[in-house]
């Protein structure tokens, strides 16, 4: 398991502080730092993103009340505030997640949706802030190193079906003159082509919409991929949209 990077003392003086509050909460599974922190990626600028881990199978009173507490430790701890006044953007963000996924079933045109995002930034790409628990224990080995192959399968010709909906789409707009509508369009098609490739690839995204030079090239070792994507998402003339959404279209066919 990985283990949280804090860039500044006062990042971790609010750590600390959560896991002093939170650890011994009956409530609580694990406290679990994610994105930046959690991959060592963090800057001085860069928040403080966490979740708490309900105990498994707790009740949604008690969540409620879990999540009330937690609203009211960031409302007046002082690390909490001291950590707000260093800079116009630094927030402490934090869910209360139960850790149930539930995959969705898109209809015409649906998507994006988080099932993969949740499941990869909870739990395969997050660092125990506090001991791991149970419930934290049992949900990697239901969800790492990937979901089912048959459900995987379903996954990626949803999510492909939708990319390709999408991309239809793109010269339809453009024969009516609505090119921020078709480039709505292709800009939804780009984040679902993502998705859909990690399905492929079987492993947990952190993000479709930032991150990609990392994920991409670092983490799937497709340069030239990253390369083949970059430049997509350009507004000079309906001609460059439409070339765009072919050249995503080339992309999405080659997904296996």
């Amino acid at each position: 398991m990985a283990t949280p990077v804090f860039p500044t003392d006062t990042h971790a003086r609010v750590a600390d502080a959560i896991a002093h509050t939170f650890a011994t909460d009956d409530a609580v599974d694990t406290i679990l730092i994610t994105n930046s922190c959690a991959r060592g990626r963090a800057t001085p600028e860069s928040d403080l993103d966490l979740v708490l881990l309900a105990t498994a199978g707790l009740s949604a009173l008690a969540v409620a009340g879990l999540e009330a507490r937690w609203a009211a430790f960031l409302a007046h701890d002082s690390d909490v505030q001291e950590f707000r006044n260093t800079g116009p953007f630094a927030h402490v963000h934090a869910d209360v997640i139960t850790g149930v996924y539930t995959p969705n079933v898109w209809d015409d045109g649906g998507g994006l949706d988080a099932f993969e995002l949740e499941i990869g930034n909870h739990i395969a790409h997050s660092a125990p802030l506090t001991k791991p628990g149970p419930h934290l224990t049992a949900l990697r080995a239901r969800w790492l190193p990937y979901y089912d192959m048959d459900l995987r399968a379903a996954r990626l010709a949803m999510v492909r079906d939708a990319c390709q909906y999408d991309l239809e789409h793109v010269p339809f707009f453009l024969r009516r003159d609505l090119p921020f509508q078709a480039f709505d369009r292709l800009y939804k098609a780009q984040q679902e082509f993502l998705q859909a490739l990690f399905i492929a690839q079987g492993r947990y995204p952190l993000a479709y919409n930032k991150w990609i030079h990392e994920q991409v090239v670092e983490w799937l070792g497709r340069p030239d991929l990253y390369e083949r994507l970059s430049g997509l998402l350009s507004l000079a003339n309906s001609e460059a949209i439409s070339t765009h959404a072919r050249r995503l279209q080339a992309l999405t066919e080659e997904l296996q």
